[in-house]
This record gives structure tokens, C-alpha cells and sequence, in this order.
């Protein structure tokens, strides 16, 4: 809802870079985050943009580079939230990529630092949440995405022990030998911080699953949750049937964010059935991403910061300025 308790739907993009290009020693972001950008951005009739981040760089660890890390990346995170938020867009900070170390089953690196993505947030994660909160406290046109893609049914035994991971952590996580902060404990960082915004969370298999959300959603004080959902052509459940049975049911119980929507073949006729399905059932939805990136490698919105879409990007294009 918006200051006036009417309804919002979040239509917009992922504007990828912030989540690896630090701790990869390259800079802050991959291509520009200024004006011009984010206006192309809007010229897409975009009202959100959400934006991947690294525990690491954040929190200040060592294994950054001193010019990519603490209070020199908070600052260029902190400079395109606001500069997002002053050009009407909401932001929505994602948590992408955070420590320890996983080499269980889809493991994505053998690395404790925050350069992959793993199957739950490390113990870092609650002093991230906190930090974030404290410096976004006041503003609640800001979203917090508390982990991207939990899966941590890839690496504990049986779907219920998935679920009671994902909320509890700790010793709920047999199978992940690192420290688990759990969805509850992330949710405590950021309320402990005095910050009421809205709250994320991704469900199970990349957020993909939301079947057990609601059975396992944390306690909110502030009552301000929020599910993340993520769907691409190559899901489990990419069919409107399985929207239609595990999405919608929740949709009309808790606001449901689409964070992620692509395809990997280049052609938007996937994305156009999601975004069709959603609209429909008031659902909000980012496409995946913002970056110049070769679709035909991955779901890239454009070929140009300018706005140029690829042959994906424009069925994102067409939706949004239908519906906005």
C-alpha cells in the first residue's frame, strides 16, 4: 500500500552489477547508474528497480578491495537508492550473494567469501540486515529483499526440514556446515533496527517453491511481510497450473513480488504468459535484467543503457507500457 492505503504494484527491472563487481575487484556497478540511465530506465514506464548486493563488500571484509568495500560501497549503494527513489522509482535492495561455505549438492563456488550464491544467509547476513535497516529506516519507499534465491532444499534432507531451515536456521540446517541465519533472525535484524519497510522473502528452489510460505512465515511485529517469488521458462513451476494452485492461493493472503521473470532463449512469449497471469492476480513483477548482457546467454533486457531492448526486452517493454 502507499501513503494514501492504496493498492501498489511493482512493475520494473533488476539492474545487475552491485552483487559481484566489487568483490571482483572491478569497480561498483557493471555500466552507468546516473541520470540518463535511470532515465532510460523510466522511459520504460518502470516503477521498480531491484538491486543485487554483496554481504562482503557491505560489511567491509577484507577480501575486498579497501576502494569497493565498507563505507565506499554503502556510499554508492546509498547515492542509486536515493537517486532511484528521488526519480519516483521504488527500490528494492536484494541481499544476492553472502558468506560461507557450501559445497553440498548445486553448490555454486567452494568459497566461504560472498562470490556465489548459497543456499542460505551466513551469520554475516543479520549484521548486513541490521546495517541496511539502520541506514534506510526512515525511508519506507525502500524494499528489503532479505536472500535472492534460498535453496535450501538442495542441501538438507526432505522439503518440511527445507522449510524449517529456511525460517529457523542454526541447527534447523543439518547438511549446510556453515552458520544459517534464518528468515525469522533476518527479519528480527532489520525490526530491532527500528526500520518498518517492507520485507521480502524468497521461498525454497531458487524462490521458486512458495508452497510452505505461509505455514512457515516469520513473526512480524511490524506485520510487513511480503513473498519473493522468481519464475523462468526452466522452473519447476513455469505452468499457470502450478500459479494457479501455489501462487494465487498466497497472492490473496500476502502481497506477492515477482523478483526475477526471464527466459533463455531470447523471445519473451514466457515472460508475456507470467506477466498476463500476474496483472491478473495483482501480482508485481521485475524482469531480469537491466544489463547488457547477450540474451541468447541469459535473460539481458537490453543492448544499449540507453534503453535498446533485445528481442527479450521488448516483450517487457510492450507489457509496461500497456499496463502503466
Amino acid at each position: 500500500m502507499d501513503a494514501n492505503g492504496s493498492q501498489v504494484v511493482l512493475r520494473g527491472v533488476n539492474r545487475s552489477g552491485m552483487e559481484f563487481m566489487c568483490v571482483q575487484g572491478y569497480g561498483f556497478t557493471d555500466g552507468p547508474v546516473d541520470a540518463a540511465s535511470i532515465a532510460a530506465i523510466k522511459s520504460w514506464k518502470a516503477n521498480a528497480v531491484r538491486i543485487p548486493v554483496n554481504e562482503d563488500c557491505w560489511n567491509g571484509y577484507a577480501n575486498v578491495k579497501p576502494e569497493y568495500a565498507g563505507e565506499n560501497y554503502r556510499t554508492a549503494v546509498k547515492n542509486f537508492v536515493y537517486a532511484l527513489r528521488d526519480a519516483g522509482l521504488t527500490p528494492i535492495i536484494d541481499l544476492h550473494w553472502t558468506q560461507g561455505l557450501y559445497t553440498g549438492n548445486s553448490s555454486g563456488c567452494s568459497d566461504t567469501n560472498s562470490t556465489c550464491q548459497k543456499p542460505m544467509p551466513g551469520a554475516g547476513a543479520a549484521t548486513f540486515w541490521s546495517s541496511v535497516a539502520t541506514t534506510f529506516k526512515n525511508d519506507p519507499s525502500v524494499v528489503f529483499d532479505l536472500l535472492n534465491e534460498p535453496y535450501a532444499d538442495r542441501a538438507v534432507s526432505g522439503i518440511d526440514q527445507a522449510w524449517n531451515c529456511w525460517r529457523d536456521g542454526g541447527s534447523a540446517c543439518p547438511g549446510i556446515n556453515y552458520q544459517v541465519s534464518g528468515m525469522q533472525t533476518l527479519v528480527n535484524s532489520v525490526r530491532t533496527a527500528g526500520a518498518n519497510n517492507v520485507i521480502l522473502l524468497g521461498g525454497l528452489a531458487y524462490s521458486n517453491d512458495l508452497g510452505q510460505w505461509l505455514a512457515h512465515k516469520p513473526t512480524d511485529p511490524a506485520g510487513n511481510l511480503a513473498a519473493s517469488w522468481h519464475v523462468y521458462n526452466f522452473n519447476t513451476c513455469s505452468s499457470q497450473s502450478c500459479w494457479n494452485s501455489t501462487v494465487a492461493p498466497l497472492a490473496a493472503q500476502v502481497p506477492v513480488v515477482v523478483g526475477e521473470i526471464g527466459e533463455n532463449d531470447c523471445a519473451h512469449s514466457f515472460i508475456d504468459q507470467v506477466m498476463s497471469w500476474a496483472d491478473a492476480a495483482k501480482v508485481s513483477y521485475l524482469g531480469w535484467t537491466w544489463n547488457t548482457w547477450d540474451c541468447g546467454q541469459g535473460p539481458s533486457l537490453i543492448s544499449d543503457f540507453d534503453g535498446t531492448p533485445t528481442a527479450f526486452g521488448q516483450g517487457l517493454k510492450n507489457h509496461l507500457a500497456a499496463v502503466n
